[in-house]
């Protein structure tokens, strides 16, 4: 990793479709469940992985962060996919063919099936669980992977607590849960994207276990691949003289992660929206601003003390200009935290395409192209231009 990374951001269950063997498939088809529609194809994207690379390659980027889908590698407990696994190497290949960094995450929110039949990350099994799967990634094809992330997001949970979401919504959660649970018939089927509060702790202990156990089985195939996470922030900032609100969030959301983070290589940030707290609540709901990407950068290098990668950063619109804008006006903060001495090793863009939000179904649009839902041809919005162009600025420079 020599130069700064430019790149944009795709996830497994997200965009390749039919992700059976998943936990979030299995969620997304019991009654009740908290997800809006099933993921059903995505984008297709297992099957057009080489037509989407060239697509992050066309807009002359240099680095594609992809996901691996565990569920596909191990779809039944101790038996590997020798397909699976051949398929993510082809597209880390592919990758380097086309001039792209790899950067893999193991994990992008979505286990097996099995994994959440356990109890997910209240098994104590787990952490060993996870670093076997991610040793047999690294025996296939981690001589190849640029940048490597454990989780995704795992403070996510404790962020969703912050912000202003109906009752309903964490009723249907918890119900989501127990239909899970009964339809597998164990006691707790559990995910990492849906939880109940009370679980909060011991699910971020499995998951920091977790982290730290698949830490060491990359590092010992690869010591030299930077290994790190990434964190859900929002930009918190305090209006008046009272901080104690915002101080209160950051420890609750943020604390044990930055400190975890401490160990590792870099920093994963993924930042969307900024809010503000008086001395007693947040004052007004979070809200997508251009300024936000850089002061988190700047906090979470602060407190972590290592090196940041955005990567995640966009904006849900219908309206591809103020996606345009958004990109626009939120680099320069990026810039000036790299100017006062902030490392930053790349800037990934999210998303490729748009796809599949999880509880929110296919409304939600972030991608830099719209994909057909039903021919699931990929169709460039100008933004993808407009990002393309200040890539090439920067990279000319």
């Amino acid at each position: 990793m020599t130069s700064f990374l430019w790149g944009v951001a795709t996830a497994g269950h997200q965009f390749e479709g039919d992700n059976a063997a998943s936990d979030t498939w299995f969620a997304e088809n019991v009654q009740p469940t908290a997800f809006r529609e099933p993921s059903g194809k995505a984008c297709d994207g297992y099957a057009r992985w080489r037509e989407d690379v060239d697509l992050v390659a066309g807009m002359g980027l240099t680095a594609y962060r992809f996901s691996v889908e565990w569920a596909r590698v191990e779809p039944r407990e101790g038996e590997f996919d020798a397909g699976a696994l051949a398929h993510y190497e082809a597209v880390a290949d592919r990758c380097l063919e086309r001039g792209l960094a790899p950067i893999v995450t193991f994990n992008h929110m979505t286990s097996p099936h099995w994994f959440a039949a356990r109890g997910a990350w209240l098994d104590p099994s787990s952490p060993g669980l996870f670093a076997r799967y991610c040793d047999r990634v690294m025996a296939a094809f981690g001589d190849r992977i640029a940048v490597g992330l454990t989780l995704n997001e795992p403070n996510l949970p404790r962020l969703l607590a912050w912000m202003a979401i109906p009752d309903f919504v964490r009723d249907l959660e918890r119900a989501t849960l127990e239909a899970a649970s009964a339809a597998a018939g164990v006691p707790r089927y559990r995910l990492a994207n849906v939880m109940v509060p009370e679980e909060f702790d011991a699910m971020a202990d499995g998951m920091t276990a977790g982290h730290r156990a698949a830490r060491e089985a990359i590092k010992a195939r690869r010591p030299d691949l930077p290994v790190g996470f990434s964190l859900a922030m929002v930009d918190d900032q305090v209006t008046g003289d009272d901080p104690s609100v915002r101080d209160r969030k950051r420890a609750e959301v943020y604390g044990r992660w930055l400190e975890l983070a401490r160990e590792d290589d870099f920093l994963g940030v993924q930042n969307y929206e900024r809010q503000y707290y008086d001395g007693s609540d947040p004052i007004v709901p979070s809200e997508v601003d251009a300024r936000s990407l850089g002061e988190c950068v700047r906090y979470a290098h602060a407190v972590a003390g290592v090196p940041i990668l955005v990567s995640e950063h966009g904006i849900n619109t219908e309206d591809d200009t103020r996606r345009a804008e958004f990109i626009e006006q939120s680099l320069p903060g990026l810039t000036a935290a790299i100017d006062d001495g902030v490392p930053v090793l790349g800037y990934i863009h999210w998303t490729l395409m748009d796809n599949y939000e999880w509880i929110f179904g296919y409304g939600p649009k972030l991608g830099l192209h719209t994909v057909d839902r039903e021919t699931f041809a990929r169709t460039p919005k100008p933004s993808a231009a407009v990002y393309a162009a200040i890539v090439a600025k920067a990279t000319r420079g």
